[in-house]
Order: structure tokens, then sequence, then C-alpha cells
């Protein structure tokens, strides 16, 4: 802290958690302030709702403060002022000149007086007055920093999705398994050693992925360590007195760019189904013609609650049906299923997103969302970019699947109150709701979403 600023309005000025000058300053409700940099790191880990570090009161762990301008203002001042101070003294005179080190040289980060600037061996040089290249630094380091911030952020929302698909992975392969050996006894009975080959080649192909998940996990884990080390190291920097600050710079800039590059992206799992022998014939012999009315048009209907806050994977951003930008429609099917056993086809290819299966009767309704989750039985497909993600209702379950081409087959069994999903393309299983899954009159369902 500086003698000659009154130790009072030195206080206002310092951050309560690092004890510095603030940095980027930002106040929270209960009026405290903070350097931004110390309350992301604070908050970090911590559960919700966020508290105060200094009073602890409950506060919006929210991460778009406004930097506080008047506090920035004041600590610029006093930096300035600390600066004059510091570079006034007799010992900081240029040796050779007798005068004020006021010039900033860009090129070797040192101190220059006025003549020294001029001389042959800096007249070729960039240069810049120490308070201006002191703020033009912190600035370029806070911007690092943010860029930062979002980078940490990022890893870390792909290593809770890595994780959450970890933890699930060995009973989700084997819940696919006990499905393969299900489809095929209800299919067809004798292909005993196409089944067992079906399964033991999702086994190995599950643990192949598993280990790649694993990898990438670690991968991810030393990533965040890396951009965390390189955030801190920018935010003691900021801290440091202007001419520290200025002489310690180094190549601190150019490697947090560096750092941010080739940034780990979470695996996207996908499991690939093997054809079944004679599928679609056997399926054909329970084919209905569906025919689909009371078709709704929405720009903004929503499909069911859970799809409202339905996060991909455990991750942060929101992966709805549909949005404003396309146009969506829902159908249901005229004819009620009570009985028998009853297979249809869909085509998907024209579709943004879409989910296709049965709905308990009554249907839907054209105020708030479409259906009850809890009463379809769906295989939905979101699209996000590029991605498409798969996943099953009732409860919704995010679902590892290759991408269909064309159609996709639906097979409803009353006898055992099961309801199965086929790629046509490849004739191959993608996922069936287990025996015993329903027991009330259900009606077909199709929702789709197109650019």
């Amino acid at each position: 802290m500086d003698s000659d600023i009154p130790q009072a309005f030195q206080q206002e000025l310092t951050c309560l958690i690092c004890l510095n000058y603030l940095v980027d300053p930002v106040t929270i409700g209960c009026g405290h302030s903070f350097c931004r940099p110390c309350l992301y790191l604070s908050w970090e880990g911590a559960e919700a709702p966020a508290k105060c570090p200094t009073c602890r009161a409950e506060t919006s762990q929210q991460t778009h403060f406004k930097t506080s301008i008047l506090l920035k203002n004041m600590v610029s001042y006093v930096r300035q002022a600390s600066l004059c101070q510091f570079l006034s003294s007799e010992e900081h005179l240029c040796g050779t000149h007798k005068e004020t080190k006021k010039i900033f040289c860009e090129e070797d980060k040192n101190l220059l007086c006025g003549l020294c600037s001029k001389s042959q061996e800096h007249e070729t040089h960039k240069h810049s007055s120490i308070e201006g290249a002191a703020e033009d630094y912190r600035e370029k380091l806070l911007k690092q920093m943010s860029s930062l911030w979002e980078k940490i952020q990022e890893t870390k929302r792909n290593l809770n999705e890595e994780r959450i698909i970890i933890s699930l992975w060995k009973d989700y392969v084997t819940v696919r398994s006990m499905m393969i050996r299900f489809v095929y006894r209800q299919m067809n009975p004798d292909l005993h050693e196409e089944e067992n080959q079906q399964v033991d080649r999702l086994r190995k192909e599950g643990k192949k992925i598993l280990q790649k998940l694993k990898v990438n996990e670690a991968t991810m884990i030393q990533k965040w360590k890396h951009l965390r080390e390189v955030y801190e190291e920018l935010m003691k920097m900021c801290h440091k007195p202007d001419v520290e600050m200025l002489q310690d710079l180094g190549d601190i800039l150019t490697r947090s760019e560096s750092v941010q590059l080739r940034m780990p992206q979470a695996v996207r799992p996908e499991l690939n189904g093997g054809p079944i022998t004679g599928l679609i014939d056997r399926l054909s012999r329970y084919r209905v013609e569906i025919s689909f009315s009371n078709e709704i048009c929405n720009h903004n209907s929503m499909l069911f609650d859970d799809l409202r806050s339905l996060k991909a994977i455990g991750g942060h951003q929101e992966a709805t049906v549909n949005s404003q930008r396309y146009n969506s429609f829902a159908s249901r099917g005229t004819q009620v299923f009570t009985s028998g056993e009853h297979y249809w086809e869909l085509d998907v290819d024209d579709s943004c997103s879409w989910a296709l299966g049965v709905c308990r009767d009554p249907w839907i309704r054209k105020n708030g969302p479409l259906i009850k989750s809890e009463e379809a039985f769906l295989l939905v497909c979101v699209k996000e970019d590029n991605n498409e993600s798969f996943f099953s209702t009732a409860p919704v379950v995010c679902q590892y699947i290759q991408k269909p081409l064309g159609r996709v087959g639906v097979f409803l069994d009353f006898n055992t109150g099961s309801l199965s999903f086929f790629n046509v393309a490849t004739s191959s299983l993608m996922w069936s709701f287990p025996p015993g899954s329903f027991n009330f009159p259900l009606r077909p369902f199709f929702f789709t979403s197109g650019a």
C-alpha cells in the first residue's frame, strides 16, 4: 500500500479476497466488491446459492457482473499516483542522464528516460509512456483471462459430460445386450449364433469406447489444470505494481493464447447396431398403415416438460427439440391400439429434429407441453448445430446410437407390453422398451421440426 494515500481510501479499493488493489472490480448484491477473477475462483465448485466471501450473505452466483467503472477509475488513479511516487525517487532516476524514467521500451521491456529513448540503441524501438503501457497490458491480461475462464468452464462442462457417460456406460451396454437378446427371441428365436455374436460384438465395442472415454477424461483433467495454472499466473501478474508487471511480462500473453488451442472435446460415443437377419420381413407381417390427423403446427410448441430443460448428457447447453427458427408439427394416429402386434415406418430424413413412437390416449394438448412425458414412449432426435443427440422417454435417457438414414420402424407388441424402434436401412435395433412397459390404450405419435 502507498504511504501518501489515506489508508481508509486504500481499503475501499482493496479486494477483500486477495488484499490487493481491485482488478476488474465487481460489486455483488450485498454491496461488497472484489476482483472479478478472485470472485470467480472463490465460487468455483461452491454449492448454490453462492455466498459473499466476506459477510456470507447469499447472492446470485452469476458470471455476467458488470465492471464497476467508478471503482476501476479510482484504482487507476491510485496506481498512477503510486507510479509517480515510485519513479520520482532518486534511486530510480536514469543513471546516465539523471532524468526520470517515464518511457517503456516495448522491445526490451525496459524503463527509459527521454534521452535514452532517442539514443541509437533504442530509437528504432516502439515506445510508450509507462502509465499508458501499464494500462494497455493490464487490459490485455484481463482480456486473456476472460477468454481463459470461458475455456476453463467449457472444459469443466465437457469433463462432467464425460464422467456421467463413464459412470453409466457399463450399465448402458448391459441393457442394450438384454434388448438385443429380447428382440432376437421375439423376432427370430432360432438365430442363437447370430444373437451371441451381436452381444459379443457389442460388449467388445463397449469396452473400447469406455477406454477411449477414460483416456479423454484424463486429457481433459490435464488441460483444465493447465488452463487454471495460466489463469492464476495472469491474475498474479495483474496484481503487481505497474513497473514490476511491465518488466515481468515475458511471454505470458503468448503462452496464454497457446494453451487455449487444441481444446479436448467430449467423446460422443456411438454404438453400431448389427443387422438382424430377416428382421424387416418378419416385421412386415404386422405392418399397418398409419394415418395421422389433428396436426398441430406451432413455432413455439414444446414436446413435453422434460425437454424444456433437457441438458445434453448432463451438460449446460439446453437441447430443445424445436426453436423459433423452425416450423414444427405434432400429429397423432387415427388408430387407437389396445391389443395385438403392429408395425409401421416413418421417414425422418427431412426432419431437423423429431420424435416418434406412441402416447397414451387421450393424446395431446394445444396449450403448454404437447404430452406428458411419462405417458409417451418415444425415440427423440435433437439436432444442435451439426450434431444429433438421441433420447428415449419414460424416463428421458440419452441413447448412443447411429443416426438412421431414411425410415425408422416402430413395432408395438401389446402381448408383451413392449415397444421397439428399428433402423430400416441397416435392419438393426435402435431402442426397445422392455416387456410390461404399458397396459393402456396407445396412439401413434409423430413430432417433427424442419429447417
